[in-house]
């Protein structure tokens, strides 16, 4: 549900389908080294419970929380929209939880990160998308 935030900032400001696949393979390697901290196999990411939920819900239109990150995009106002909206967006409170818990965890987490000065410090999202794009080039998988 981040990460569909995220998708719908990416799309609402116009990256396109490269960003969009960029954004999403990136945020699955996020999904994965919080998992594998936490215990999980990395394996698990990769069904429809993981990698199916993740493509389901950053693009689909019904998708409350890529809509959201959508509606950010032309207001950047969280708690506006959300009292706006008629349904739940589980990624607003869960972005909080996991960027806590990963901040315990020491985990860089450079999507979560950026989502969550959007939606908690003011951020404009269009900084924190450039601000995404031009960080430091690493390897895109851990190879552990």
């Amino acid at each position: 549900n981040v990460y569909a935030i995220a998708t719908g900032i990416s799309d609402g400001l116009g990256l396109g389908d490269n960003a969009r696949a960029a954004l999403l393979t990136r945020s699955m390697n996020e999904m994965i080294s919080l998992g594998k901290v936490l215990g999980a196999s990395s394996d698990t990411f990769f069904g429809l419970s993981g990698f199916g939920d993740l493509v389901g819900t950053c693009m689909g239109q019904w998708s409350r929380n890529r809509n959201f990150g959508l509606a950010l995009t032309k207001e950047n106002q969280p708690e506006k929209i959300l009292t706006s909206q008629k349904t739940v967006v589980e990624g607003y409170l869960a972005t909080e939880c996991f960027y806590n818990k990963c901040k315990d965890l020491k985990l860089e987490m450079p999507i979560l990160k950026q989502v969550h000065a959007i939606l908690y410090s003011g951020k404009n999202p269009s900084t924190a998308l450039k601000d995404l794009m031009t960080r430091d080039l690493k390897a895109e998988v851990n190879q552990e």
